[in-house]
């Protein structure tokens, strides 16, 4: 640990950021092995190398952390593909979604975070904008596709990109069939199929 100044005192890129970095490391690393029930802020210091006290006066509880952790995996998402069409374009966000839910780490991840937010009010609230954050980065894609005519006029875009995901995360919660790419493609396909139909408008 340097003599830097406290966190929230130095330039982003400096000390601030490095301590960030590790400790929400160590919080998805955390959540990915154990699960939130057992997010500990002294035990994420100690994974992190930094020390309990900055750890307790920047994020103060296991919510904070788990929502500034949300916050960094937002703002650290792949920005959307643009294809041309929608089918292209939600295809690249299905596959992207499906790599994601699969990924031996971040899929762990998610689903800890899944878990918590059904009996935790601040976890489900920083679900909820994570979620939307993403929304919002694809639906220009659904906005486009309207410009175009693929669509109807009056298509709700993130009505769309939610069916797009929907059926991925159904998949990974409750079935047990491993998330494959036929999957991805065919989630794909669908809300373009019912988006054409006028499902959404």
């Amino acid at each position: 640990m340097d003599g830097d100044a406290d966190p929230g005192t130095v330039r982003p890129g400096g000390r601030t950021a490095r301590v960030r970095a590790a400790v929400l490391r160590a919080t998805g690393d955390t959540l990915a092995e154990q699960g939130f029930a057992h997010l500990d802020l002294a035990d994420i210091a100690r994974r992190a190398e930094v020390g309990k006290t900055t750890v307790y006066r920047r994020w103060g509880t296991v919510t904070g952390l788990v929502a500034d952790l949300l916050t960094d995996m937002a703002e650290q998402s792949l920005p959307r593909t643009e294809t041309g069409s929608l089918l292209g374009d939600l295809t690249a966000n299905a596959r992207l979604v499906r790599r994601t839910l699969t990924d031996p780490r971040q899929g762990a991840l998610f689903k800890a975070v899944i878990a918590a937010a059904t009996c935790d009010p601040r976890t489900a609230e920083a679900l909820h904008r994570f979620y939307e954050l993403r929304i919002q980065e694809w639906a220009p894609c659904v906005q486009q596709a309207i410009d175009r005519g693929e669509v109807p006029e009056g298509t709700d875009p993130h009505e769309v990109i939610r069916a797009v995901s929907a059926p991925l995360y159904y998949r990974l919660l409750t079935s047990g069939i491993p998330l494959d790419e036929a999957a991805a493609d065919r989630a794909a396909e669908a809300a373009v199929a019912a988006a054409r139909a006028g499902a959404y408008a």
